[in-house]
């Protein structure tokens, strides 16, 4: 904001520097069109500069419309984009003369300043006037065109763009929703739920010695789980998108992280006592009779396929709970950033592809070895602890200062402090309060018993 501000300050000097002979016309008018979002932080930023901007110019006439609760103000905005030719994919977006900006930084601050400053010497030509005056879309379409034509038309985003050489520009925001993506996607793949199905029905199918066997059910299981998976996030894009933007549902997300996170953390020191995000104990006898089914030595290989298939959707269902936390949070992330549908889908494959990555570890040395290792409670405990740190530093960032995760370097240390935390409190509590005489939790005491009685 001070950028800003000793950027305003600049140009004054330079006005009041210009002689007076150059100042005997007055200067032209300059309407900004601003729309905006209610609970937009990238629109309260840019408030706050358009107030900066009119009190330094009063030639300036910003015309601020709301659109996230604002129906009309909304369709407006789509007229503005469709007649400058680009898709409205967020707020806030801003029309100047010829130029229109999606998002707001402090380059793009200084960039309406300088077509601001170009617009008062010569009067630059005013399509919203047109849209605002129910003139066709045909005319004010044929207006912002005609005004490209002399001034080339550059619109701009929020995002932090800086060249490289070789490389070319680089769009720094992108950059970190694909880092933010990729952790948690990969936090969010060491589940201990869906880890704990596959290893158990891994270690029966590897008993019929089929390697064969072991492909198609390992392949069947993961496809049917990763697609419920992509149904569910979908999902939640489509009706975040439609909602998110409302101040209740945000709270609402961000307070079913942290309960979701605080569970998590829970089920460390006491786990699957009390409210818990664990498969429940009363659904395993089930679930082991589906997987015997699944290994009947009379089942056809299409059979196989079949009754893997639908225990898996079974297992989805059953699991939900226990996995949802970081897909909702991601999703939220992702609208909250207003990223084209493209965006979100070239976002969503990688996740997926992160997040699949230890299952395929698992499920290829079951293959290639004929052996799997046993998931044991002591490491989905370790594993909520992780996946419970790193919900409830997200879930703190989207209550206190969402605009953290745009900027790639803080959203890194997010995810360091989270995981840093979770390092922390496992030397305490595993290494550290025992030598003390203190003991947090239950199950942990038990397990330490026969390493007292070897001594």
């Amino acid at each position: 904001m001070w950028k800003s501000r000793l950027v305003l300050l600049f140009v004054l000097a330079v006005l009041l520097a210009i002689p007076a002979s150059a100042q005997d016309s007055p200067a032209a008018s300059v309407p900004i069109y601003f729309f905006w979002g209610d609970g937009c932080p990238h629109c309260a930023n840019e408030k706050v500069f358009l107030t900066q901007l009119t009190d330094s110019f009063p030639e300036v006439e910003v015309h601020a419309y709301e659109v996230w609760y604002d129906a009309g103000n909304r369709a407006l905005m789509e007229r503005f984009a469709t007649a400058f030719g680009f898709e409205p994919s967020g707020v806030p977006a801003t029309f100047v003369a010829d130029r229109y900006w999606v998002g707001y930084a402090e380059s793009v601050g200084r960039q309406i300043i300088d077509t601001v400053y170009a617009c008062r010497e010569q009067a630059c030509p005013d399509v919203g006037a047109a849209i605002l005056a129910g003139e066709p879309l045909a005319t004010a379409l044929q207006t912002a065109r005609a005004a490209a034509s002399t001034t080339a038309l550059a619109p701009a985003t929020a995002a932090s763009i800086i060249t490289l050489p070789l490389i070319g520009e680089i769009d720094l925001a992108a950059q970190s929703l694909g880092v933010s993506t990729a952790l948690i996607a990969l936090v969010d793949g060491f589940n201990p739920c869906s880890l704990w199905v596959l290893s158990i029905l891994l270690a029966l199918v590897i008993h019929s010695g089929s390697r064969r066997r072991i492909l198609l059910v390992g392949t069947t299981f993961l496809t049917v789980t990763s697609a419920a998976y992509i149904v569910f996030i979908l999902g939640l894009f489509g009706v975040l998108s439609v909602v998110g933007y409302i101040g209740w549902i945000q709270a609402a997300v961000a307070l079913i992280a942290l309960v979701f996170a605080l569970i998590n953390i829970k089920d460390y020191f006491w786990y699957k006592q009390g409210v818990s995000l664990t498969i429940p104990d009363s659904q395993k006898p089930r679930l082991y009779r589906q997987m015997r089914g699944v290994m009947a030595s009379d089942k056809t290989m299409l059979a196989v396929v079949g009754a893997t298939g639908a225990m898996a959707l079974g297992v989805t269902l059953l699991e939900l709970p226990c996995t949802s936390g970081l897909p909702v949070l991601w999703t939220n992330m992702i609208v909250a950033n207003d990223v084209p549908t493209g965006t979100f889908i070239v976002l969503l494959a990688l996740y997926m592809l992160i997040f699949l990555i230890d299952e395929l570890a698992l499920f290829l040395t079951a293959v290639f070895t004929l052996r799997v290792s046993k998931f044991e409670e002591k490491h989905g405990r370790v594993l909520k602890l992780f996946g419970g740190m790193v919900m409830l530093a997200l879930a703190l960032v989207m209550v206190f200062e969402p605009t953290l995760m745009n900027d790639l370097g803080l959203s890194l240390l997010v995810f360091a402090t989270a995981l840093g935390a979770a390092v922390l409190v496992l030397v305490l509590h595993q290494r550290v309060l025992p030598k003390l005489g203190i003991n947090i939790g239950a199950g942990f005491e038990a397990k330490r018993e026969p390493h007292a009685r070897s001594r």
